[in-house]
């Protein structure tokens, strides 16, 4: 069969396949941009161009594209056991021995962990179980979770919820009992506070929500050490003993939504490893399996998993691929890559503050207010007035501007709003990250001469 041009497949795409996240109108009118094979941080299209990728795919290919090991057991695991699920008291290895491995990883408090298939999912599970935890508690009227604005915990209906995202609100609604504080966003809200001023400020929002709300209401806390598809908003030092303290207090559960964060991203195996938060839960996901087969999970604390354990009787909540055996063998070798080659390490020692430092350079762009970044995750704010951070005019759409010329000269890196966002794969070394900086300066040039600012 001779295989289809890009045009042809553009063509189906707009016949057949709704997209997530997508304009479909203007899908429509320009074409999708195929992607068609990947190697190291590389993606090539179907018209032949190489682009190095700035996001990992989303958030997620945290070992690069092209390794073997994981398609091989892959392989030997769907030759062995292709599918079987972990309801009614039957499960396979796969599940058991990652449960372990994941176990060993992570914070000392968490052994247990629940199965889902995304991030989306795991959130979807924490709302259930911090609900169903109370209620074992003999507490069923604490139920409200606060979470932040423009928080993203996925796109399912709770996920969404928790979510702090008004555009998405609007598009089906919200499900009761999830409440929002502002963000830990200091270049936007800091005004004339210094940065651990401004840290103690906003999370003692959580304290005077609980108490409009009555501590016998509230059930959690939920937050992502670093707010990604919000911007890469990077709370400032004296934020999360603050919001740990809080937490305490009042003894809410602490959620810690490390679906962006977990597995090497900050140069710590979590975000609550690098902050040093003390959460009742993690869901995890993306960098579980570098995004080479659908998994994620809630890891679950043992003060949590202790009542479910011993009160709980049947916990009525899963998914049929949840503990999927293929995905499960990938995530465990996933895993090992990361730790025999200490990728994570790397991360902290040499390829993060390498990357840190050529981010940083971009400051002295006009077009840059503030750049800011942890391992190997970082932003750019696009400002019209960089003395008084004085944002664009939103019809403008800079951030939209600097995205298309970035994905036209070889580079992913993300808009949100006029905020330009990267996380590369960790496997990224010194050379290309001088590509990738070098790249995102000449977008940034160009978006700069089309709207006129020298």
């Amino acid at each position: 069969m001779t295989p289809l041009n890009t045009r042809q497949l553009q063509e189906m795409d707009v016949q057949h396949h709704l997209h997530p996240f997508t304009d479909t109108k203007i899908l429509k009118e320009n074409g999708s941009r195929i992607i068609t094979k990947a190697e190291g941080v590389y993606l090539w299209d179907s018209d032949g161009n190489k682009i190095i990728d700035g996001m990992a795919g989303l958030w997620c290919v945290n070992i690069g594209y092209g390794r073997k090991e994981l398609v091989d057991v892959a392989q030997e695991q769907m030759n062995e056991l292709p599918y079987y699920n972990n309801f009614f008291q039957t499960t396979h290895p796969p599940a058991i021995e990652l449960s372990k491995v994941l176990a060993d990883i992570s914070p000392p408090q968490f052994n247990h962990v629940f199965f889902t298939n995304s991030g989306s999912e795991a959130n979807d599970t924490v709302v259930r179980m911090a609900r169903y935890y109370w209620a074992l508690q003999g507490k069923p009227d604490k139920t409200v979770i606060i979470s932040r604005e423009n928080a993203y915990h996925g796109s399912t209906m709770a996920g969404s919820s928790l979510g702090g995202m008004k555009f998405m609100h609007e598009q089906g609604g919200i499900i009761s009992d999830i409440e929002h504080i502002d963000q830990p966003y200091w270049f936007k809200n800091g005004g004339v506070l210094s940065p651990d001023e401004f840290g103690v400020k906003a999370a003692q929002a959580l304290e005077t929500k609980i108490k409009a709300l009555g501590e016998d209401r509230v059930a959690a806390f939920i937050g992502e050490p670093i707010q990604g598809a919000g911007g890469v908003i990077i709370p400032p030092d004296t934020y999360w003993p603050e919001i740990q303290r809080i937490c305490e207090k009042y003894g809410i559960l602490l959620i810690a939504d490390e679906v962006i964060c977990g597995f090497g991203r900050l140069g710590k195996w979590f975000g609550s490893d690098y902050y040093n938060i003390n959460a009742d839960f993690m869901p995890i996901a993306k960098g579980l399996s570098s995004g080479y087969l659908p998994i994620g999970g809630l890891m679950v604390g043992d003060r949590v998993a202790d009542i479910i354990i011993e009160k709980g009787g049947e916990f009525a909540h899963g998914f049929t691929y949840s503990g999927h055996p293929a995905a499960c063998a990938v995530a465990k070798e996933n895993i090992r890559i990361l730790k025999d080659e200490k990728i994570i390490e790397n991360v902290e020692n040499e390829a993060g503050p390498y990357l840190q430092k050529r981010w940083k350079e971009l400051g002295d762009h006009p077009l840059v207010g503030e750049t800011r970044g942890v391992g190997m995750v970082a932003a750019l704010e696009l400002v019209k007035n960089k003395e008084t951070r004085e944002a664009f005019p939103e019809d403008m759409k800079v951030g939209t501007i600097c995205r298309d010329f970035c994905f036209n000269n070889g580079l992913i890196m993300r808009a949100v709003g006029d905020k330009m966002i990267i996380s590369p794969p960790l496997i990224m070394t010194n050379d290309e990250t001088d590509e990738l900086v070098e790249k995102a300066r000449l977008c940034l040039d160009l978006t700069a001469k089309q709207i006129g600012i020298s």
